[in-house]
């Protein structure tokens, strides 16, 4: 397995554009990835990198290898797929992200059961709100929340979710409560709103009688983790929008109560996305069904602890399908 281990050092590196960072990815320090860089180009008999202090750049022979290396590691990851599959005795490792609410509250909590059922599965969940690229980051699985770009990934959907404008009662008591979806701009609330990179603008698409209307928001704080809104609000700091999944407990205490419960947020839906090719891996086949089945179960009990009048039903979930045309 030496000189296997070599070739996915070398794809990592390609791929990453830094042996240290391979070398993070792989689980071993920059030494052992720079001598099993070394080994394989020792091998080959070719450089495949050009390196200098603050660069590390493919030669003509590395891309050339990096196309064929990939194919190798594919074939290898069949075989080895094929294999679990007839024994009924999965092993290896899958590569993980999701969001960090999600992750926390959804996805985290599951993985100890899972891996209990399979116990030759290692999973390897990373929980961030960046945006990744799976192919460059060699992920298995990865849950998204809202808008899915075109792609040629896969798409599972999990469930559509609710969602929630909530406040704290210390910050209405003081600011007033709106009672009409523009009344979030014409008495100039403070909206807590979440950004990413990119973001230019921000609304919030409330249901209405007379169907969707578009609230363009504003407020003094703004995060990219939806965790550190959650703390604003619970301190009386502004309105909140936020998945029901990730409050109920404050909605459930009161710690926080809905902000126009009849204009609604719309639903967000919850989906995992995957390679095409990983569907015939039974890792992540089986990930993918265990974790798709829980997140369902979950949400739906959290909606059964709720008020009535958050208590909606579920989205209907759809097929496996390509992603592209999905939003």
């Amino acid at each position: 397995m030496s000189y296997v281990n070599n070739v996915r050092m070398f794809v990592r590196v390609y791929e990453l554009g830094s042996i240290s960072a391979a070398g993070r990815d792989q689980r071993v320090s920059a030494a052992v990835a720079s001598a099993r860089l070394a080994e394989l180009e020792k091998h080959l008999g070719v450089r495949l990198f050009n390196r200098t202090t603050r660069s590390l750049q493919p030669t003509e022979h590395g891309s050339v290898f990096y196309k064929g290396a990939v194919k190798i590691l594919e074939t290898i990851e069949e075989a080895e797929a094929a294999v679990a599959d007839i024994s009924r005795r999965p092993r290896g490792s899958i590569h993980v992200a999701a969001p960090l609410g999600i992750g926390k509250r959804l996805i985290a909590p599951l993985v100890p059961a899972f891996k209990d059922l399979y116990p030759g599965i290692d999973v390897r969940l990373r929980l961030s709100d960046r945006k990744l690229d799976m192919m460059a980051e060699g992920l298995d699985v990865a849950f998204v929340l809202g808008a899915l770009e075109d792609s040629a990934l896969r798409v599972r959907v999990v469930a559509d979710c609710r969602r929630v404008l909530c406040a704290a009662p210390a910050y209405l008591e003081s600011h007033g409560t709106p009672a009409a979806p523009a009344d979030l701009v014409t008495q100039r609330h403070n909206c807590l709103l979440l950004r990413f990179p990119g973001a230019r603008e921000f609304h919030w698409t409330l249901t209405t009688p007379a169907g969707a209307q578009r609230i363009d928001v504003a407020g003094n704080l703004e995060s990219d983790d939806g965790d550190v809104l959650t703390g604003w609000a619970l301190g009386g700091r502004g309105i909140v929008l936020k998945p029901v999944f990730e409050i109920a407990e404050h909605l459930i205490s009161g710690a926080l109560v809905p902000v126009l419960p009849e204009a609604p947020p719309l639903d967000i839906q919850l989906a995992c996305l995957f390679p095409h090719r990983r569907l015939q891996d039974p890792k992540s086949r089986l990930f993918i069904d265990f974790i798709v089945t829980a997140c369902r179960r979950e949400l739906a009990a959290t909606l059964v602890r709720l008020p009535p009048s958050l208590a909606a039903p579920l989205g209907s979930a759809a097929p496996d399908t390509a992603l592209s045309g999905i939003s």
